[in-house]
């Protein structure tokens, strides 16, 4: 037996119960999953392979800018030092343009030929049986993207389409056609054996976009970041394609690098040429300069001339200084002679070259012998004074010398004097000579310095331009992979698995994003209070009425509701009948429909029911039960004193099941069900039956079913899955907190019994006999 209990008593959120929504629809995901991987199949056998050459170099890390580059040949003076070197300038310079352009055109790439199929193109490289030619294109057809199409006709013969299949005409190999200003023709090459009946598609693209699309899958890194190593590499359907483009990119850098070298090394030759033209003759004016210095100033060695002054200058201050003290000599002799003593004179002060040095020895030694004589003879004697007038005669002869010396002094003085002022002269020349000589000399080994480094120069820029080498080394040439990169067959099927789960599980979800219907007794749970008494799934047969043998889902679930009735009319006084009213929000949520086979199955266990069509506006007992146009309405109406009973009918197929119809449906239904008439009904009916089951009008539209709530024991609150608005669970709510409706109750009606909500209803023997089942979330869950 279900458990009757709370909606509110449940959890906001059932795991279980979510997934429930995604495995009842598990033939979503499995036709998701194979439309998916069909989709996938189709793509990967339409698909054009994608491979990828991979190939590696050593740059040679000694190529700079091109500033750098042009006085290399100077690097040694330490002109731009700050530029260094660097791998990645060597990755932009392979990654060009006109690199890249110069690889085309060596290859014709902007030409490609295609062995049309049906569904299937595939590019034919290299081994193609044809090849089309043009000469002197025009600059129109040269910039605008062309397709042809040809077609084999004959051995000697070709079709030739436009890109708009339009026929330009049927040609011999070799013969000349005229496409939009241009001439062209057709040409067999030695594989045209291989193709004798070909259906080819040639495509012209402009080089520009060729290029430009060859540069943007061409990817250039190095291989780490302390390396030169440059690993290059670059997709393409064609494997022999791409090999052949990145061994020829490096050998057209490799050309470029030698290039530049060239031209950088002729135009330094050229530089250091015309320089050595200009340093010659500087040179010459320089050495010219030099030779009239020296001849204008008389000198060869300025530096070696100035020291012969200087020493020459010396000796002649010191004959000045001792002629002038032998002047101050003979100038104190002079005095002392004057003075006429009788004492000897100083003979070791005057040269003795001159003459007045023997004089003065010849007189000194009359003195002395004339001392001599005094010492024993007196002044008056004849010896002393003969010697007095010899020495008289001597002293005059000293006194003439000496001042002949006098005057000889003088006049080498003067002499001397002369010589040093002029030679002084000469001496302060020499810094001003010193100086100019000083620049004129500092050009001139500039200028031989610089002649000779440029001659120096000339002869290293010669071998270099005799001998240059590639900038890159070759470690490794292209190779394709063997193995397609693109399409990933295991990523493609593995994503196309995933969607095809993922699609319709996002589906479901904005379904129930979107979907703000009841589904399921989850959709009640947190939103009403009211007791529930169960769910009753879709009806699975076409007979409406229950009967006594039916053993389906939907029958065993209404005896759970009439078995869970039993909880709440347990209070019912029993010597009267036990009064159900079931209603609903909107018409055609199936309260007829469980108010007809509730009360049949009531009368299956031997009770006396009562089924009351009070929804008198929109009657439809008629529907599931053969019933007389004349109901309650008609007692409620009549004046002449008819019985209640004259209204009530048997139902054939029930036993113990009688029925009052609606009756004609009135003006005035409010008034009708207000009236005192309707109240002596149910005291009457319910000494005489044992449950009455009272069909009502829908409580969002009329107020009839609140007129009458009074009379009822238990009303059961019908609400129909995928029909009700969750947003209108606020009025059965309501309505039981503000206790309108008595023992208020609710039941979920046409439930899904196959989305695998919960367990399948009944176990019994004989006709519709179902075996309990759990699902396999059930099974997992171990519920």
């Amino acid at each position: 037996m279900q458990q009757l209990s709370p909606l509110h008593n449940h959890p906001s959120f059932n795991l279980k119960e979510e997934l429930y929504k995604y495995i009842s629809k598990w033939k979503w995901f499995l036709f998701g999953v194979f439309l998916t991987v069909a989709i996938a199949y189709i793509y990967l056998r339409y698909s054009i392979p994608q491979y990828k050459a991979v190939g590696t170099i050593l740059v040679k890390d000694d190529r700079k800018g091109s500033i750098a580059s042009e006085v290399s040949a100077f690097s040694d003076l330490g002109l731009l030092t700050n530029v260094k070197s660097n791998v990645d300038n060597e990755i932009e310079v392979i990654k060009s343009r006109s690199i890249i352009e110069k690889t085309v055109k060596d290859l014709e790439l902007n030409y490609s030929y295609f062995n049309l199929g049906r569904v299937k193109s595939e590019e034919i490289y290299k081994q193609i049986p044809i090849k089309i030619v043009f000469i002197d294109p025009t600059p129109e057809f040269i910039n605008a993207n062309h397709y042809f199409i040809a077609e084999s006709i004959s051995e000697d013969q070709y079709a030739l389409y436009d890109e708009a299949s339009v026929k330009i005409g049927t040609f011999k190999y070799k013969e000349s056609f005229v496409y939009k200003g241009t001439k062209g023709a057709l040409l067999k090459t030695e594989y045209y054996k291989n193709f004798k009946d070909f259906y080819f598609g040639i495509q012209i693209r402009k080089v520009s976009e060729v290029v430009e699309n060859f540069k943007a899958r061409l990817t250039a890194a190095t291989i780490s970041k302390n390396t030169s190593v440059i690993e290059l590499s670059i997709v393409d359907p064609v494997r022999a394609k791409a090999e052949d483009f990145i061994n020829t990119l490096v050998v057209n850098y490799n050309q470029d690098a030698v290039d530049d070298k060239k031209y950088i090394s002729e135009n330094t030759s050229k530089f250091i040429e015309q320089r050595l033209e200009i340093i010659s003759d500087e040179l010459k004016d320089v050495e010219k300069e030099v030779e009239d210095f020296k001849k204008k100033n008389h000198v060869t060695d300025i530096v070696s001339e100035a020291g012969l002054f200087l020493e020459s200058s010396s000796d002649f201050e010191k004959r000045q200084i001792e002629v002038e003290t032998q002047l101050k000599v003979v100038s104190s002799m002079l005095d002392y002679i004057k003075n006429e003593n009788n004492d000897v004179i100083p003979a070791n002060i005057i040269p003795a070259e001159e003459g007045a040095a023997s004089q003065i020895d010849a007189y000194n030694t009359l003195i002395i012998e004339r001392n001599k004589l005094l010492k024993t003879a007196g002044e008056k004697n004849v010896r002393v004074q003969n010697l007095d007038r010899k020495i008289e005669a001597i002293r005059q002869n000293v006194q003439a010398s000496l001042l002949q010396l006098q005057n000889n002094l003088k006049i080498k003085n003067t002499d001397i004097s002369r010589k040093n002022a002029v030679l002084s002269g000469r001496i302060s020349q020499v810094p001003t000579q010193e100086k100019i000589f000083r620049d004129i000399d500092r050009k001139q080994n500039v200028k031989e310095a610089l002649y000779l480094y440029l001659l120096q120069k000339r002869e290293e820029t010669a071998i270099s331009l005799a001998v240059t080498a590639p900038n890159a080394k070759v470690i490794d040439n292209a190779v394709a992979s063997t193995v397609p990169i693109a399409p990933n067959r295991r990523f493609i099927y593995l994503m196309a698995i995933i969607l095809g789960f993922l699609i319709p599980f996002v589906m479901i979800y904005i379904i129930n994003l979107f979907d703000t219907k009841v589904k399921s007794r989850s959709d009640l749970e947190g939103k009403l209070s009211i007791p529930f008494l169960g769910e009753v799934p879709k009806c699975e047969k076409d007979n409406l009425l229950i009967q006594v043998s039916d053993r389906t889902n939907t029958a065993e679930a209404i005896r759970i509701i009439r078995t869970n009735l039993e909880f709440l009319l347990s209070n019912v006084n029993d010597n009267r009948a036990k009064t159900i009213f079931l209603t609903s929000t909107y018409p055609k949520e199936g309260k007829t429909f469980i108010s007809v086979n509730l009360a049949s199955i009531i009368a299956h266990s031997e009770r006396k029911v009562l089924l009351i069509g009070m929804d008198i506006r929109n009657p439809k007992l008629d529907e599931y039960i053969k019933v007389p146009q004349k109901g309650l309405t008609n007692y409620l109406t009549d004046k002449n004193g008819t019985k209640i009973e004259d209204y009530i009918v048997k139902v054939g197929e029930v036993q113990n099941l009688d029925v009052l119809p609606s009756g004609i449906i009135p003006p005035n239904p409010a008034e009708l069900l207000m009236s005192d008439k309707l109240g002596k009904i149910f005291s009457e009916l319910q000494q005489k039956y044992d449950y009455i089951i009272v069909d009502t009008a829908p409580v969002s539209l009329v107020s009839d079913t609140l007129i009458i709530a009074k009379y009822a024991d238990a009303f059961v609150y019908v609400t129909r899955a995928n029909f009700l608005d969750k947003r209108m669970l606020e009025l059965p709510e309501k309505l039981y907190q503000e206790n309108k409706l008595p023992n208020m109750s609710v039941v979920l009606n046409d439930t899904d019994v196959n989305k695998g909500y919960g367990y399948g209803y009944g176990y019994g023997y004989g006709y519709g006999q179902q075996i309990e089942k759990k699902s396999l979330l059930d099974r997992i869950l171990k519920r």
